[in-house]
């Protein structure tokens, strides 16, 4: 990700230096009520420590000096006020694209966080209460067992098929059961425990599609706290072209040429995700510029 915060995992346990920093009104605090939180004029609402509710208090880090914490507060808080507060998804875009540079680390780092704790107040082992710790980085029950923040990796993956920059080299797109007509995207799914992610990729293709991978290369990753995903994105040959899918994963899925994707996407028949998502980066960096439309 562009412009990463420090996140000052040293400081986490470090009390003089949070009261100091918690002190200071130069220092910038977002208010989360569960998992929504209030846009700002600019993109987001930070805050000074003196003009934020009581709450459950996440340090993010520090960027270019500054201290950047979350309050996480009863998502009871955006209920009562629901117009006002938005979840990620609804910024996702303008955060990336149009915000301060950083603000979306920090924002992914605030609401990772906060979806965990809203998922997670109960001890796995013993089922205790778990209270804060490490500035929100730790969960802690009464008998001492320690519960991390959760990540989930996740593959997600452009197949192709004929022959590499070829005019009939094709892509495999599917559109799931639950969308509106006509979106389309590249598939994905989660790795399982003991897979590599090569294997992941493998299996998930096959398993909602029937097409059989071969040679799987890595590509790039993205956070996709929504709610607690890794994004870890994969090119991959085909070497079976037949198509039978799992009904409940996939409602269709089809091969598109280049000359296929850009008249489908110009036509609106297909409609491809957003431009901050790394789907849309796998598809249009195989095509080769820029497709019209998206989510």
């Amino acid at each position: 990700m562009q412009n990463p915060h420090d996140r000052s995992a040293l400081h986490r346990a470090d009390e003089a230096w949070l009261k100091e920093r918690w002190g200071d009104d130069a220092t910038r605090v977002l208010v989360v009520a569960g998992n929504r939180i209030r846009p700002g004029a600019d993109g987001v609402d930070w805050k000074p420590p003196s003009a934020v509710p009581e709450g459950e208090r996440f340090l993010l880090g520090v960027r270019d000096d500054v201290a950047y914490f979350a309050v996480v507060v009863d998502p009871s808080v955006a209920d009562a006020e629901p117009d006002a507060w938005v979840s990620l998804r609804a910024i996702l875009l303008p955060l990336v694209t149009e915000s301060v540079p950083g603000d979306a680390s920090l924002v992914l780092h605030a609401l990772g966080l906060a979806e965990w704790r809203l998922a997670t107040r109960y001890c796995a082992r013993c089922g205790m209460p778990l209270e804060v710790r490490k500035e929100g980085h730790e969960l802690v029950c009464e008998h001492g067992h320690v519960t991390f923040p959760r990540t989930d990796p996740a593959v997600i993956m452009l197949i192709t098929d004929g022959e590499p920059g070829s005019d009939d080299e094709r892509c495999l797109l599917g559109h799931n059961p639950a969308w509106p007509a006509g979106r389309f995207s590249t598939l994905a799914g989660f790795c399982e425990p003991g897979e590599s992610l090569e294997d992941a990729v493998r299996r998930e293709v096959v398993e909602e599609s029937g097409v059989r991978v071969g040679d799987v290369t890595y590509f790039g990753n993205q956070p996709w706290p929504l709610p607690a995903s890794l994004m870890l994105g994969f090119t991959g040959r085909a070497v079976s072209t037949d198509i039978e899918c799992d009904p409940d994963e996939l409602a269709e899925a089809r091969w598109f040429t280049r000359a296929e994707l850009e008249t489908a996407t110009t036509s609106g028949e297909v409609v491809l995700p957003g431009g901050v998502s790394i789907s849309r980066s796998l598809i249009e960096d195989w095509y080769g510029k820029p497709l019209p439309g998206s989510w």
